[in-house]
């Protein structure tokens, strides 16, 4: 910029004193104001004596149009609050803009400007930086260019004058593919070439700067236009839980352009996640950040993690439907949102990280490994008659856990063997461990997660354990006597890792950009590279005996829906066919929370068999409903494990697994066609499973076209009863929509179901239909 300074207005008598300071520029309406940028070397500003006024002929802004309907096209920022407000709505509205790429300001002046006489320049600042400067690129100012192509460079701010319609002067303004992120304060000033001062015009209210994903000089550049749309503009995604024998997905509405979404995603950023204004146009440090300050352990973040099953004084986790009345709350009150846990607060991050700008996606990875211990293996200990010893147990594998990537180049990371580590990164806002004494994880690159980089930063070693932990299972007899090991599981962590598929309501397996195939040579060949690097090897005391004469097979029979009973299976067969076996154990069957926590036992079953040569038996426990529903958690999940001795040896087999019982889905259709800005009737519809009546039973509803959530109570629901209600809505625009219906009530919470259609455009809104039955309508959906 230094070259730059020379084409601003200098007074070359100016010297910066206390008594320069009581001059000023004039405004627009000719009086003399005190301008606090005058202060700065970066612009020394036209000086006058008190007596001085600018002279009349000075151009005049007298105000300025936003082209708010343009910029938005351009910039695909229409559909943000903030943009569409009106002046029948009371609020004047604000521009929100993407960095890197020019913005047009329409600046109504009392003249049509003369290029051979005027002079415009613009200055930017930060506008919650109480001490603006150019060196720390929260201040900034350019000359206004005389013709388009002369913008400047990308990593440049510029301006430059577009046309010239009588009193109407078109600028453009091209912000620095690099700048700081969040609002910024606008000065206008003109002058005549002849004169040393002129006038300054204010903009009223600031405007916004985004990362832009659409421009090639941007890090976070995205290529494909639909995966722009999808993890940029999509504003409702699919969350998948459950656990990995049964992937459960449920809708989320992120609402990223709602009213307050943006305000509070830049107000955790700056105030929670303390970014100053200088590193908000890094998306490394901001996306750090935004992982931090959307917990609240150690900074009173926007929302309060709550694992107890105990969620008085707050909202169930299973109960949100989307981030848009979290964010919403704690913009108001400005306290931890009450309660998430981890599908709660990746949703809630997703739709911060899309607001400003940075392309995220939500990704879920069943059995996920936590490794509290830095050693790479989820250490389990049971006792003798197979029960799991909690007060032992510091790890823990969940049924599954929810984190989020977003999508940047790492020019911090260097370069791999398979290239730069650019493209996914992996955050996570759940707050599990601490990082540089903080709660939060990431950004770690997804790439280098797979390629077993456990020093990379940030947190590549928690992320490398949670998809690649083995599973190791000791028994514990006693301090003074040795552990044994009874089963190492090296497939059974990080299982189909999934997020929403790009356009399609269906799910996408990521599995392998996270971890090489299972049994290949390159998977143990990382996973002794990350050991190494870690370095921890974790003693493994005495193996248990090899022995196969006995072969042991355990499952879970039927598809298990809540309100009906299962069962679990043991079968045990004798190979040998020379020699009799007695096998004791227990077959046992726990609730649990989905971290894995907290188990309780619903039944354990005691047995014994005698196995002639060559026989096989098979162990039968029946779990009715009755014995399992006042023990269930509150995502109905369970943990079934076995544990047999086979007398005359020393061998002794182990297995667990875990399932969670199905739930009903809400049914959501619609009663016609489904056309913009026209109301259409739908319908849902729920059955009740239990064998028991349902209470206090309350639908919440929400989705585009719907406003305010809708709320349908019924005050009880028989065994086996279908109910169906019936409301209106109006699709907003033409493209895709979804709706999302929760059911919560006294005996059955956690059900959700959803619906994903095709608006219609309007009649008279159809340009044309080309000869395939595309039809081309007037761009009401964004691109």
């Amino acid at each position: 910029m230094g070259s730059k300074v020379s084409t601003f207005w200098r007074r070359a008598n100016c010297c910066q004193c206390s008594s320069c300071m009581d001059r000023g520029v004039s405004d627009d309406r000719g009086s003399s104001r005190y301008n606090p940028l005058a202060k700065h070397p970066l612009v020394s500003w036209g000086m006058a004596d008190k007596t001085d006024s600018p002279s009349a002929d000075v151009l005049t802004v007298k105000s300025v149009d936003l082209c708010t309907e343009e910029n938005g096209k351009d910039h695909h920022t229409k559909r943000y609050e903030l943009m569409s407000r009106d002046e029948y709505s009371g609020k004047i509205p604000k521009l929100v803009v993407r960095r890197g790429q020019p913005f047009r300001l329409r600046l109504v002046c009392d003249r049509p400007y003369d290029r051979a006489r005027d002079a415009l320049s613009l200055i930017f600042t930060v506008a919650d930086e109480d001490q603006p400067t150019h060196g720390h690129g929260t201040l900034v100012g350019i000359p206004v260019n005389q013709f388009p192509e002369q913008l400047g460079e990308p990593e440049e701010w510029g301006a430059a004058i577009e046309a010239i319609n009588g009193d109407l002067l078109q600028v453009l303004v091209k912000p620095a593919a690099t700048a700081p992120v969040g609002q910024w304060k606008l000065d206008i000033d003109t002058k005549l070439l002849s004169e040393a001062f002129g006038k300054s015009y204010s903009l009223p209210q600031a405007f916004y700067v985004l990362f832009n994903p659409w421009c090639p000089d941007d890090l976070v550049y995205m290529e494909e236009k639909a995966h722009r749309h999808e993890y940029v503009m999509s504003d409702t995604t699919l969350i998948y839980r459950g656990s990995y024998n049964r992937l459960r997905p449920s809708v989320w509405k992120f609402g990223q352009f709602e009213k307050h979404v943006l305000d509070c995603s830049l107000l955790l950023i700056a105030k929670i996640g303390k970014v100053s204004a200088t590193h908000r146009g890094d998306p490394v440090r901001v996306c750090r950040a935004i992982s931090a300050a959307v917990n609240s352990p150690d900074d009173d973040g926007a929302l309060m993690g709550n694992w107890s099953g105990d969620f008085s004084g707050g909202t169930p986790p299973t109960k949100w439907v989307g981030s848009v009345e979290i964010l919403q709350q704690f913009y108001k009150r400005q306290k931890p949102v009450k309660f998430a846990q981890c599908w709660v607060f990746a949703g809630v991050v997703s739709t911060i990280c899309r607001a400003i700008g940075i392309p995220s996606r939500v990704v879920t990875n069943y059995s996920s490994a936590h490794d509290t211990q830095a050693s790479l293996t989820v250490d389990y200990f049971v006792d003798k008659s197979g029960k799991i010893m909690e007060e032992m147990n510091a790890d823990s594998i969940w049924n599954y856990h929810v984190w989020n990537e977003v999508w940047m180049q790492r020019p911090d990371l260097g370069i791999s063997s398979d290239g730069d580590y650019g493209g996914w990164q992996a955050i996570d806002a759940t707050p599990q461990e601490s990082s540089d004494g903080m709660f939060r994880c990431g950004p770690a690159s997804v790439l280098a997660v797979k390629l077993g980089e456990v020093l990379k930063p940030y947190d590549n070693n928690f992320l490398f354990a949670e998809v690649n932990a083995d599973k190791v299972f000791w028994r514990y007899t006693g301090p003074h006597h040795p552990l044994k090991l009874l089963r190492k599981d090296v497939l059974g962590i990080g299982l189909f890792i999934s997020t929403k598929a790009v356009g399609r309501w269906e799910r996408e397996d990521i599995t392998s950009s996270y971890k090489f195939a299972e049994k290949s040579e390159e998977e143990r060949a990382t996973m002794l590279k990350a050991l190494k690097q870690a370095n921890s090897y974790f003693s493994r005391y005495y193996l248990n005996e090899e022995f196969n004469e006995v072969y042991f097979n355990f499952e879970l029979r039927d598809d298990i829906k809540i309100g009906e009973p299962f069962s679990v299976i043991l079968t045990v067969k004798n190979r040998s066919s020379e020699n009799r076996h007695v096998v004791e154990g227990s077959l046992h069957v726990d609730t649990v929370l989905y971290t894995g926590k907290d188990r309780e036992s619903v039944k354990v079953d005691k047995f014994s068999v005698t196995l002639e040569p060559g026989t096989e038996e098979s162990i039968r426990m029946i779990v009715e409903f009755h014995e399992y529903y006042r023990k269930l958690r509150d995502q109905a999940a369970f943990n079934i494990s076995c544990m047999a001795t086979v007398l005359d040896t020393e061998f002794e087999f182990y297995a667990q697994d875990d399932f969670r019982v199905r739930k009903p889905d809400i049914k959501i259709s619609l009663l016609g066609k489904p056309v913009s800005q026209a109301p259409v009737d739908v319908q849902f519809t729920l059955e009740n499973p239990l064998p028991i009546p349902l209470h206090k039973g309350l639908f919440h509803l929400e989705g585009s076209g719907i406003g305010k959530p809708l709320l349908f109570k019924h005050a009880e629901i028989a065994p086996g009863e279908k109910v169906s209600n019936t409301f209106t809505m109006t699709p907003p625009y033409s493209g895709r929509l979804t709706l999302a219906a929760k059911f919560t009530s006294k005996e059955l919470d956690d059900v959700d179901g959803f619906l994903a259609f095709l608006a219609h455009p309007r009649p008279e809104d159809i340009i044309t239909e080309v000869e395939d039955n595309v039809i081309v309508a007037r761009t009401d959906v964004i691109d």
